[in-house]
């Protein structure tokens, strides 16, 4: 249940995303830069090591780490641009502004957030520690998802309305993903297959998508520092709950 519970703060990540972009969305660059710092220290002083003591206790193959990243890295930047929710050229396209293109942006980015509760389910299957790391790179990168969702919405000429439905259901989504890991478990040694699969995705959404959209207009020192900040602080925390 300590999955759920954490899911239950996505919610309000997500929607605190989709109210900021309303109002202050000329700030987010700030907050992007230091959640790719934090996506990238879950990744390297967490789950990787985390994942190479799963290796070595059962004698597997390196090879179930390694090409899983490639394929969660992969299967996340597919997944991004088949369904146009990658908008950092959206500028390029600004003569093709369709209600249907924002919706079907949108709801990429639900299923994006069900994998995300996904992602913090099979975390505490492992342990509590490396669901509460994997909780905090979620959570933390759920605010861009509310304002990408807002934003691909408003921007295509979908109503108000439709929008905080959709903002509504993307938040929902990671709880769900939540829920249905108490459905199933998975053997130890197969673990690794998915810290593989999500540290590629935390790796894609921080080296190709949060840092490129932080730097595009407002490329900074101080951004360079905000990024080493939040690995800092996840290098930090790491030693604290081991």
């Amino acid at each position: 249940m300590e999955a759920v519970l954490f899911s239950l703060l996505t919610f309000v990540s997500t929607s605190l995303g989709g109210l900021f972009s309303l109002k202050n969305r000329d700030k987010l660059h700030y907050i992007m830069s230091f959640t790719a710092g934090v996506l990238l220290g879950v990744s390297f002083f967490d789950i990787i090591p985390e994942a190479f003591g799963i290796i070595s206790k059962n004698n597997l193959d390196i090879n179930y780490l390694t090409i899983p990243i490639v394929v969660g890295f992969l299967f996340f930047h597919f997944l991004e641009k088949t369904i146009l929710i990658h908008h950092n050229h959206e500028t390029e396209y600004a003569e093709h502004k369709h209600p249907n293109i924002g919706l079907t942006g949108a709801l990429g980015l639900v299923f994006h957030s069900f994998l995300d509760g996904v992602g913090i389910g099979l975390g505490f299957h492992i342990n509590s520690h490396i669901g509460l790391l994997v909780a905090i790179a979620v959570i933390s990168h759920d605010f861009s998802d509310g304002l990408n969702t807002v934003s691909l919405m408003l921007t295509h000429k979908n109503t108000t309305k439709k929008t905080i439905y959709l903002l509504l259901l993307d938040a929902t989504s990671p709880i769900l993903g939540a829920l249905s890991t108490l459905l199933f478990t998975i053997p130890d040694k197969y673990l690794v297959v998915y810290l593989g699969f999500f540290t590629g995705f935390l790796l894609y959404i921080s080296a190709s998508d949060l840092l490129p959209e932080a730097h595009s207009k407002h490329s900074s020192y101080k951004l360079i520092g905000l990024t080493a900040l939040g690995i800092i602080f996840i290098f930090f925390i790491t030693r604290l709950i081991q």
